[in-house]
């Protein structure tokens, strides 16, 4: 029977590489297709690889604790002719050349190329990678060089580095951003690339511990968010008809999830305020699709609600306590990553009450829930103070978009929105 590698799939749309973490089989066991064979890192979640087809395992080439680029060959697959065919390793009318996808299995098995053997493969499948564009296989680094977008780019800094001086950070997989804290001796307070070379030599020396993928992946973000001019609003909200309605139910949403619900319906009423500005044109979003931050091991996910304006707070409900569960365990489906237009951060149970929260690179808007104090009010009825529960509402934006007015009245038509929660 003929064999084929089973490669390394693209896990995401920004995802360019993945950690193995653990093999769930071993060579000479017989898989059905879609089973799990590898469990593997990626920088948001645990995600799992899987075969394409049934058959015996023949070889794994993955090393367990080594990152492997989209494409790179991680085991190998002994299946029949009709198994093959049906998952697309192989053209109907190529099913009879089955020496060539041999030669093309041993040739990906020892790092090797072979134009023959990949275009057996069908190229809409991510399991059929075309060897040619196979990145070689490389060790965790200590220090993970800059991703943007998923792919690795040269520095971009606004502070002037020398080419010999950018060369020599990109050899070692920093960033601009990783100098901030070092003062130049060059001309206007240049760093020079002998400060450069004290500053290792100092990191040497000192203590040090390996970030994960997902604190890379967080810094990266949001240096890329800080290119932008943001900005920050507060409005203090009032809690008690919100409370008081989640007290009645039997089965109770979370305070984020209400908020959601009445930041969906608010974007819907003015699409432009979570809109993106490229070049003169501000583009509306589609969908109303929102995140929600979910504090996770050395790190945040952020899962996404699709379609929030369109589903009541009750049909969202378990979907919601779904994914808290699942970014808990860093298990999120990939339908459930990326594509939100505003994000949910919640840091009210650690007792913050002030915070200025970044969006996202992708998102003009953040929305942060501070922690609910009791506050005296005052009633101009009865002339009296009255106790109120009352949270402040920040929210963080790009200011090429909104100003604090505009940013204020969407603030302030959320505050409306949880005034009347029976509604939402």
């Amino acid at each position: 029977m003929p064999v084929f590698p089973i490669n390394m799939p693209q896990l995401g749309d920004s995802i360019a590489e993945a950690i193995v973490r653990e093999a769930l089989v071993s060579p000479g066991d017989t898989v059905q297709a879609d089973q799990n064979l590898f469990e593997v890192e990626t920088d948001k979640a645990m995600m799992e690889v899987t075969t394409p087809c049934a058959g015996t395992i023949v070889e794994i080439i993955a090393v367990i604790g080594t990152s492997y680029p989209v494409g790179s060959p991680i085991a190998v697959i002994e299946a029949t002719t009709e198994d093959a065919v049906r998952a697309g390793l192989l053209r109907p009318e190529d099913s009879g050349e089955i020496a060539l996808a041999k030669v093309a299995t041993s040739a990906a098995a020892n790092g090797e190329t072979s134009a023959e053997g990949s275009a057996k493969a069908d190229e809409n499948l991510h399991f059929a990678v075309d060897q040619s564009e196979v990145i070689t296989q490389k060790a965790p680094l200590s220090v993970q060089p800059t991703i943007e977008g998923g792919l690795p780019v040269p520095v971009r800094s606004s502070v002037y580095l020398s080419p010999r001086l950018r060369h020599r950070m990109e050899e070692l997989g920093l960033n601009s951003a990783d100098l901030a804290g070092l003062p130049g001796s060059g001309a206007g307070g240049r760093v020079t690339v002998e400060d450069f070379e004290k500053f290792i030599r100092e990191l040497d020396e000192s203590r040090m511990t390996d970030a994960s993928p997902m604190r890379i992946a967080v810094a990266d973000s949001m240096r890329r968010s800080w290119t932008r001019p943001l900005a920050t609003v507060t409005v203090p909200v009032g809690m008690d008809a919100l409370l008081a309605h989640r007290a009645s139910l039997s089965v109770k949403p979370g305070i984020t999830l209400y908020v959601m619900r009445a930041l969906a319906l608010a974007i819907a009423e003015n699409t432009a305020v979570a809109g993106r500005l490229i070049g003169s044109k501000i583009i509306h979003p589609n969908v109303i699709d929102i995140g929600f931050a979910v504090e996770a091991e050395d790190g945040v996910l952020v899962p996404v609600v699709r379609h929030v304006d369109q589903h009541p707070l009750s049909d969202l409900l378990s979907s919601y306590d779904d994914l808290v569960r699942l970014a808990r365990e860093r298990r999120l489906p990939k339908s459930a990553m990326g594509g939100g237009i505003a994000t949910i951060t919640n840091v009210g149970p650690f007792g913050i009450t002030a915070a200025s929260p970044i969006p996202l690179p992708e998102q003009n808007l953040v929305l942060g829930l501070m922690a609910g104090r009791r506050v005296p009010v005052w009633d101009s009825g009865t002339n009296t103070f009255v106790p109120r529960m009352e949270s402040n509402f920040t929210l963080s934006f790009d200011h090429r978009i909104l100003d604090g007015g505009a940013a204020g009245r969407l603030l302030l038509r959320i505050a409306e929105l949880l005034q009347s929660p029976e509604s939402l």
